[in-house]
């Protein structure tokens, strides 16, 4: 893939929609989570898609709009550089009405605490992810030298030595212990709030809704459903509801392919005993 950061001189005389430029990922959850906000809004948006498996979040072009060298990143028609999903979605959504993010109310800052609440959501569906799917193909790939040098392009030392525990113990890590913990905690708050209505925030699919969706789904994908199922049944219906919007086939089913999504499936129910395990320590 060859490609340069984009002009950073903007142009006044265009919308601020003509020019948005995404670099994403086609399973990153993250990038999942900003283009279904794109898909929600009905905005245009120019894709480049970073082939991770090939390190090109890591080129020197890339690294120039995002330091870190992971996905995603937005760069919008004045040149502004966005880096976090969560921020990336709020400005998305003020680009265009109806607005996902409600006005009024409690809504306004319990939908603000769902989005910050994605940071730690993040980091339980990483490391399940590389506990399992990610570990498989790694392990299966690459030699003991190889392995080391992908370790050490990670962004920072923790996360090498968090990433090198996930390949060395897999569903065995400590960190899935506090995956575990966090999305049992994140599951039973959901379903309290699913509670009053269809959605999140009630009867109105929100900012919420689209900030959870491709972390829920990553947890169905690798076959861990019964994180919530049996549980917190609510929160089967909404993914239902959530996956039968035409969002989710353009902004996630779409970057999925049969082979993938086995690859995804099998890895996970290979490791559910271990997982499911945890869960019962917990209750």
């Amino acid at each position: 893939m060859n490609w340069k950061p984009p002009n950073m001189s903007g142009n006044a005389s265009r919308s601020a929609t003509d020019m948005l430029t995404l670099y994403h990922s086609g399973s990153s959850v993250c990038s999942q989570k900003v283009r279904l906000a794109l898909a929600e809004k009905g905005i245009p948006w120019t894709s480049r898609n970073l082939d991770m498996t090939k390190g090109e979040h890591q080129t020197p072009d890339y690294l120039k709009l995002n330091p870190n060298g992971v996905v995603p990143t937005l760069v919008t028609d004045t040149g502004d550089v966005i880096r976090e999903s969560s921020v990336i979605i709020e400005y998305v959504d003020a680009l265009a009405a109806p607005l996902l993010m409600p006005v009024r109310g409690s809504a306004v800052w319990q939908t603000r605490l769902w989005l910050i609440r994605c940071i730690e959501i993040h980091a339980a569906i990483n490391s399940l992810t590389f506990a399992t799917v990610i570990r498989k193909m790694v392990l299966g790939s690459m030699t003991a030298e190889q392995l080391e040098d992908w370790l050490a392009r990670a962004p920072g030392p923790d996360i090498t030595e968090k990433r090198r525990d996930l390949m060395n113990r897999g569903a065995q890590s400590p960190h899935v212990d506090g995956a575990v913990a966090t999305l049992d905690g994140v599951f039973r708050d959901m379903d309290t709030a699913l509670r009053n209505g269809p959605w999140l925030m009630g009867d109105d699919y929100s900012l919420a809704d689209c900030a959870l969706l491709a972390y829920v789904d990553r947890v169905r994908r690798l076959g861990l459903g019964g994180l919530y199922e049996g549980r917190f049944g609510s929160i089967a219906y909404w993914l239902e509801r959530s996956r039968a919007r035409p969002s989710y086939g353009s902004a996630i089913q779409a970057y999925y392919d049969d082979e993938t999504e086995t690859k995804y499936l099998a890895a996970g129910s290979e490791a559910w005993p271990q997982i499911a395990a945890r869960l019962l320590v917990r209750h």
